[in-house]
């Protein structure tokens, strides 16, 4: 990549500065746009950086304003047929950062081919970007990354329900979506949304809101990890029984499982666990205190052989065994814990009794190498200098979750544009948002199954992030190319059945 800033300038059309002297100040719509290169899949090519801040309206007034990194290739003559992707975190909470440095964009973390942070901290250039086929935006919602609510008059910040909460949030999204669209020219180009964790709840919902809200139907929804409270907020047998394959998976990393599976490959044991999940478990645990002692013991002695668990411990738990549990139970006789979001990860408690362990062994790890490279990053190679705090996470809550009809929104979405692909990423090791429950979720969207061809499922051996796993960051950025491809209609293809 080339570093050297050929062009900087700011475009300021509305500035907004707190009136405490006390307070830093910001521009509430501004673009700084750089210029560089990078060389991906062996093929070197031009493209510009726009970072900045761009307002969220309500009524003709700016009542926020959203950070942004824009990545577009350069070399293109005519945009209307490159794609656009917009990309989401997570959280609720997160800024857009996880993506932005250490997936699809052109330069990402300097860290190890296992994803362990390196030191000196730092960027380098990603091989696997997805820019050379789309162009890319970096959204930061509200109280995220350098993203702020703005003051009115009389020195107060708007009801902060207006966006902390599902519907929300989707909705001054949307108009922001709406915005930048509109002030960089793409209303014809192919249009993506992907969003990782929470960001999943988001883009299904968007799906739909940019539809009937903004007139804007997109071609493509990816999921990454997604999180979805309609599975965790469901009754025991679902938010449960889904969590068992994890188990395996996680075990059978740690060689916790017995030599019959452990012998085996990751890929051939897993849909022995889902089977069991689907066909054993969740019924087991749908009776509930009535099931009959000899399936409960039957039950239990299957589930220690596909979660590497004691039969002892599961009964405990009256099969009903929580991923906090087993975080701590996997390797409590060696005085280990293992990670929530990469269940790779080994944390180490200051007693091995208990349920649950002391702290998330993968995300302080990952904050080391996060936190300094996206401050480092934004300065010095985009430009982008500014005394406001980089807020990796945001004060967000609470969260009004209520009415949450994000999967339903995204199955009508896909009724109303044929166009409309999905395509879900999950990690085998993530012990949050479980690839089971992801699958899960993805069946329960279109239960006609009459659209079940335009979704898409790829699971990567590494947990919810699993692009910072060189072998994963390779093969999820091209699953990301082949389904634009494939869901980029063809000249002349009419949007009907």
């Amino acid at each position: 990549m080339n570093n050297k800033h050929l062009f900087t300038f700011v475009l300021s059309i509305l500035f907004i500065s707190f009136t405490s002297a006390q307070d830093r100040s910001f521009e509430a719509d501004s673009v700084i746009v750089t210029k560089h290169q990078t060389t991906v899949k062996g093929v070197t090519f031009p493209y510009t950086a726009s970072t900045g801040t761009l307002p969220v309206w309500e009524d003709e007034k700016a009542i926020a304003s959203l950070f942004y990194t824009y990545y577009k290739r350069s070399d293109i003559k005519d945009d209307s047929k490159r794609p656009l992707l917009i990309s989401f975190n997570g959280g609720p909470g997160s800024a857009s950062v996880w993506m932005h440095v250490a997936y699809t964009g052109p330069q990402i973390l300097n860290v190890d081919d296992e994803g362990y942070p390196l030191q000196p901290y730092g960027v380098k250039t990603n091989p696997y970007s997805i820019l050379d086929v789309a162009d890319v935006v970096y959204v930061n919602p509200v109280n995220t990354g350098y993203s702020r609510m703005i003051k009115d008059e009389d020195g107060k910040n708007p009801d902060r329900k207006k966006f902390f909460g599902i519907n929300a949030d989707i909705e001054y999204l949307a108009e922001w979506i709406n915005t930048f669209v509109t002030r960089n020219n793409r209303w014809r180009s192919p249009k993506y949304i992907i969003g990782e964790s929470y960001g999943g709840t988001r883009v299904a919902g968007l799906a739909l809101e940019l539809q009937e809200s903004q007139w804007m139907y997109i071609n493509g929804v990816i999921m990454v990890s997604p999180a979805d409270y309609n599975v965790f907020n469901s009754d025991v047998p679902v938010a449960s029984g889904t969590n068992l394959p994890y188990f395996t998976a996680a075990a059978w990393y740690h060689k916790m499982l017995p030599a019959e599976l452990q012998n085996k490959d990751l890929l051939e044991i897993l849909p022995e666990a889902e089977e069991f999940a689907l066909n054993s478990l969740i019924p087991a645990l749908a009776k509930g205190g009535f099931i009959s002692e000899n399936e409960k013991q039957r039950v239990a002695e299957k589930m220690a052989y596909y979660s590497g668990m004691s039969k002892k411990s599961i009964l405990q738990n009256n099969l009903d065994v929580s991923t906090g549990f087993f975080w701590k139970e996997l390797l409590r006789n060696s005085g280990k814990t293992i990670g929530r979001l990469d269940s790779r990860y080994i944390g180490i408690d200051k007693k091995e009794t208990g349920s649950r362990p002391d702290y998330n062994a993968e995300l302080t790890s990952w904050l080391h190498s996060f936190t300094p490279a996206i401050n480092y990053y934004l300065r010095e190679h985009l430009d982008y200098k500014t005394d406001l705090k980089y807020n990796m996470f945001g004060d967000v809550h609470p969260w009004d979750r209520r009415n949450n009809n994000t999967r339903e929104n995204l199955r009508k979405a896909m009724a109303e544009n044929p166009f409309l692909h999905v395509m879900v990423q999950s990690g085998y090791y993530d012990g949050a948002t479980t690839y089971f429950a992801a699958k899960y979720s993805m069946w329960q969207t279109d239960p006609s199954g009459k659209m079940k061809d335009r979704f898409n499922f790829h699971g990567y051996r590494s947990g919810h992030m699993m692009y910072l796993r060189n072998e994963d960051l390779k093969s999820s950025n091209q699953h990301i190319r082949d389904f634009i491809k494939k869901s980029t209609p063809k000249k002349g293809q009419s949007a009907k059945y």
